[in-house]
């Protein structure tokens, strides 16, 4: 069968999602179909998924889609990966491949996902690195610079796009050119979207700032744009290095 489509709607007869491909093999529960297009109609946006291949569970709504997968919303967000599973009841993504998201000034990698379909919330379980480019002309933004800011860690990171925080674990790196490196176990880090800066930046637990040759360590750090400073908590000790001789310096007994 030549240009297949399914079609759900609301309890109140408004279109829900509809799935399109160019063939399909419906004689059985699961539906195969190749150059798959499916949308899904929200209540704030709706959202747009594509692959080369399908297969549509009729009986429990769940979708795998393979090869050359991508997600749109309306919004400007964008995930491509080489498959993925669409739960429609429950409004979930899901893969265990690598993953890359593009989504207001955040560039994202990893390996393996889970999250809606919306991308507004997203948990991306291994190997995650990502890149922040803040709007130039943004004096009140810590990190602001010509060179993005790139974040790597083991995972898992969740970003929270409505609430404006990403939260990465285990060996958590910040690398800027302008800043230096920074080191901890965790980090949690505040945005503001719409005006593309970064507001404030926590980490936690081994922390350590490499800049130059000068190092500091604590357990804790936090980066405020309001104070344009950074504070170290818990046993914070500075190793500052200098090219001045120590001469007729004196001495104690």
């Amino acid at each position: 069968m030549l240009d297949f489509s399914l079609v759900g709607y609301t309890q109140k007869g408004r279109k829900s999602w509809e799935v399109i491909g160019k063939s399909a093999d419906i004689f059985s529960d699961i539906v195969r179909l190749t150059s798959v297009n499916a949308n899904v109609y929200g209540e704030e946006e709706n959202i747009n998924l594509v692959g080369d291949k399908g297969a549509y569970d009729k009986t429990s709504g769940k979708m795998h889609l393979q090869d050359n997968v991508i997600i749109t919303t309306q919004s400007g967000g964008r995930l491509i990966t080489d498959s993925l599973d669409w739960d429609r009841a429950s409004q979930r993504v899901t893969t265990t491949d690598v993953v890359n998201i593009e989504k207001q000034n955040l560039k994202a990698q990893a390996k393996g996902l889970e999250g809606q379909p919306n991308l507004k919330k997203v948990f991306l379980k291994d190997d995650v690195t990502v890149e922040l480019q803040e709007e130039q002309g943004a004096g009140d933004a810590p990190l602001s610079s010509k060179e993005p800011t790139v974040i790597t860690c083991d995972g898992p990171l969740e970003i929270d796009y409505e609430k404006e925080i990403a939260i990465f674990n285990t060996n958590v790196k910040v690398n800027q050119k302008e800043q230096g490196d920074m080191y901890a176990d965790k980090m949690e880090a505040y945005f503001d979207f719409k005006n593309k800066k970064i507001l404030r930046i926590k980490s936690m637990g081994n922390v350590k700032i490499v800049k130059g040759e000068n190092t500091s360590y604590s357990e804790e750090a936090e980066y405020s744009a309001a104070t344009k400073k950074m504070v170290l908590t818990g046993r914070p000790r500075l190793v500052i290095y200098s090219e001045e001789k120590l001469v007729d310096a004196p001495s104690g007994n």
